[in-house]
């Protein structure tokens, strides 16, 4: 078993290279008291009592001025106990007050991983463990179970929250952390994954110092600004060396992340919903489950760590048929038509697609209503067959004859006002009464968290889907939540939970009716790039950025916590239409294959060099798809920082590799760039496949390799490595 209690007082949780571990205190509280490299024995030498001024004692510690939780390591710090730091937990009850006394009353250890009722979760049924620790508290009965599930050999725990309301009245929940750690020493770095529409997850590292930093979204989705992930590091640790923690939130809605050093130097971590905005109210003998959050730990640095998330995501987070599977290389038509297009226009893509060996087109904006531009049509999800010239069954049937998939894009939770469907139900629409509702890309959000509006929308995106073969599906979601007010919820409070539940079950209930669609996930590209989304569908767009050079730094940073196989990323025009900026084509192509791999350009404008490189490219990412999906992955440099922007891709058994570089500036007399590789067999011969030069795998990853000074700038190179 990974999960031990012991000595009636301490729980231990070991996963192939860690330890986690936790106590019951004589007074009854759920101490913090290790998290890190795998050892043995019991950890509570490491805490340590003191009189400390204004840190307030417990009622039940009598004159015992040695012991005040606002100094020591908790698993569950709440409101009420006399910790003065950010708590995980604040319950309002009906009296107005927010102070809880939650203590340890019992515990289960049980097979298998626990699931969480409508919201998305990691599982392991066979491999993994469940520790369900209860805590009460004495004064209103309110119970609180503390969830911890154990993947071991991904060096993976998660945790969740369970908010039963054992009390005889309603109560509130004010704020809810999933997660919580506490470490009574240590000077730490913090990473975390900053950015904006079309520049998302962009790493910034800081000293985490005295006092509390908070990042998060109020945004009603998790947003391009911040990501729901965050590394908390030695101040020493880089990606081959040190100690790191990785807090990834599996939730697509508003989230807070909060690290705080207190006034004696110890460091607190939380990771939970949003607290702005949420007064949600459980009534007597209810339920409410937070989010789950993940936990993963390396003493490796960086890459270990990316590695643990990388490989539990694909195997034990997604689902479906496309799980584990190469995906199709598609053409979407938004960058090669926008909103001008008929029926025969993506009919003539298709046949494109088809002389160029790409599996699919993919039909994009503008097919719904009397949809030429985004002032109108959402939420009228009925085929324009006049625009199309022909019935969608029609079109999906000529596509296929081709031998070509066919895909379509939707954005089902929102609306314009100039629609059927907002004459019809206004009421749908998030809006305050007697205000004039905040636009964003001329359109209003969906109250999703009413069941009869996401009913209505799933039977119209159901009656399209079922026209034809569609096999693949881009959810699209074009603005954030503003105007949170539902017309029929009795607390506003709980709306925006509600709002994440009904786009959940609209995802499941879609994947379930539909389980040979592959279901690619968008917010205005990488608006929602989170765990939550990644259970439902197993790649979301990247970023609507598709210049390959700012692709660099997002996919850079996306990669600390996700894997490439979740990576939508396209080969676009020239000049990029985000950017202006031009590229060679080879290198748009080295990028894009660190991703799902695809075309977001009009094919049939490409001169007769291009669409040969095209089928170069499709054969080379066709030849190395498993290895760019399924390998450990390294960032070999800092795309930030560097000239050199350089990745690799390594088998789990080390006998191949996959090296790209990119060079991002050209200088006079230009200076050599060596690239060290990684993740090689020590003491072996590679063979490199092009060159069939053979080279010794120690040179390569302590020297490394010398990349060719060429004229010219944006210089992109693909080497495949296997073992001799």
């Amino acid at each position: 078993m990974s999960i031990r209690y012991e000595n009636n007082k301490t729980f231990t949780i070991d996963t192939e290279n860690s330890t986690y571990q936790m106590m019951v205190d004589s007074y009854g509280y759920l101490l913090h008291l290790y998290y890190g490299r795998k050892t043995q024995g019991d950890m509570e030498y490491l805490l340590t009592y003191a009189d400390r001024g204004f840190s307030g004692n417990p009622y039940d510690a009598g004159i015992d001025r040695l012991y005040s939780l606002d100094v020591l390591p908790q698993e569950f710090p709440q409101k009420g106990t006399g910790d003065f730091r950010s708590t995980a937990c604040v319950i309002e009850y009906e009296n107005g007050s927010t102070s809880s006394d939650l203590k340890y009353d019992h515990h289960k250890i049980s097979k298998g991983k626990y699931s969480i009722p409508g919201l998305p979760a990691f599982y392991a049924d066979q491999e993994g463990e469940t520790l369900e620790i209860v805590l009460k508290d004495k004064w209103t009965g309110l119970e609180i179970s503390l969830l911890y599930g154990v993947i071991p050999s991904y060096d993976v725990i998660t945790r969740s929250v369970k908010v039963h309301n054992t009390t005889d009245n309603n109560v509130i929940i004010r704020k809810l952390s999933s997660a919580c750690l506490d470490f009574v020493y240590g000077e730490f770095d913090l990473l975390t994954f900053y950015g904006r529409h079309c520049m998302e997850r962009q790493l910034q590292r800081k000293s985490v110092a005295h006092g509390n930093f908070s990042f998060g979204s109020v945004r009603g989705c998790s947003g391009h600004q911040y990501n729901p992930m965050m590394i908390l590091a030695g101040t020493d640790a880089n990606e081959d060396y040190g100690d790191c923690y990785g807090v990834n939130f599996v939730y697509s809605g508003s989230f807070q992340g909060e690290v705080e050093k207190d006034q004696f130097n110890q460091t607190r971590v939380l990771m939970g919903l949003q607290e702005m905005g949420l007064a949600y109210p459980v009534e007597p003998d209810q339920v409410f489950y937070a989010p789950e959050a993940v936990l993963t730990f390396s003493s490796q640095g960086f890459s270990k760590l990316s590695h643990n998330l990388h490989r539990c995501i694909r195997k034990h987070l997604t689902r479906g048929i496309y799980k584990e599977a190469v995906r199709p290389v598609l053409v979407n038509s938004w960058e090669a038509a926008y909103f001008d297009f008929t029926g025969e226009t993506i009919y003539r893509l298709a046949v494109k697609a088809k002389q160029l060996g790409i599996d699919m087109v993919v039909m994009d904006d503008g097919w719904f209503g009397k949809r030429d531009n985004d002032f109108s049509s959402l939420g009228d999800w009925v085929v324009n067959e006049k625009k199309l010239g022909e019935s969608l069954g029609h079109l999906i049937e000529r596509v296929n004859d081709l031998g070509v998939k066919f895909g379509i894009w939707i954005e089902p939770e929102c609306i314009s006002e100039d629609s059927k469907l907002f004459k019809e139900h206004p009421d749908w629409a998030f809006r305050v009464p007697g205000k004039d509702p905040v636009r964003a890309r001329y359109q209003l959000v969906l109250d999703f968290s009413r069941k009869e509006v996401v009913d209505a929308i799933f039977d119209m995106i159901c009656k399209v889907l079922d026209q034809g073969n569609v096999e693949y599906v881009k959810w699209d979601m074009n603005r954030h939540l503003e105007d949170v007010y539902s017309q029929t919820a009795q607390s506003q409070g709980r709306v925006l939970y509600d709002y994440v539940l009904g786009l959940y079950n609209f995802q499941e209930r879609l994947i379930t009716r539909y389980p040979n669609i592959l279901l690619e996930g968008c917010c205005g590209g990488g608006g929602r790039f989170d765990l939550g989304m990644l259970y439902y569908s197993p790649q979301i767009w990247c970023s609507d950025n598709t210049d390959a050079m700012d692709r660099l730094k997002i996919q850079y940073g996306t990669s600390f916590g996700y894997p490439v196989s979740a990576m939508g990323s396209h080969v676009s025009d020239v000049p990029n239409h985000q950017t202006g900026r031009y590229t060679p084509f080879n290198l748009r192509g080295t990028v894009a294959m660190s991703g799902t791999f695809g075309y977001e350009l009009d094919l049939r404008q490409l001169t007769g060099k291009e669409q040969d490189a095209v089928k170069e490219q499709i054969a080379h990412f066709r030849q190395y798809a498993p290895l760019i999906q399924d390998g450990l992955y390294y960032r070999l440099t800092n795309p930030m920082e560097d000239e050199a922007a350089a990745w690799m891709f390594v088998s789990e058994d080390g006998r191949e590799a996959l090296l790209n570089v990119v060079l991002q500036a050209m200088h006079g007399n230009m200076t050599n760039n060596y690239v060290r590789l990684k993740g090689l067999l020590p003491g072996r011969f590679y063979r490199e496949e092009e060159s069939g030069k053979i080279y010794p795998s120690d040179a390569l990853m302590q020297m490394g390799l010398p990349m060719p000074v060429e004229f010219g700038n944006y210089k992109a190179y693909q080497m495949h490595f296997e073992l001799v």
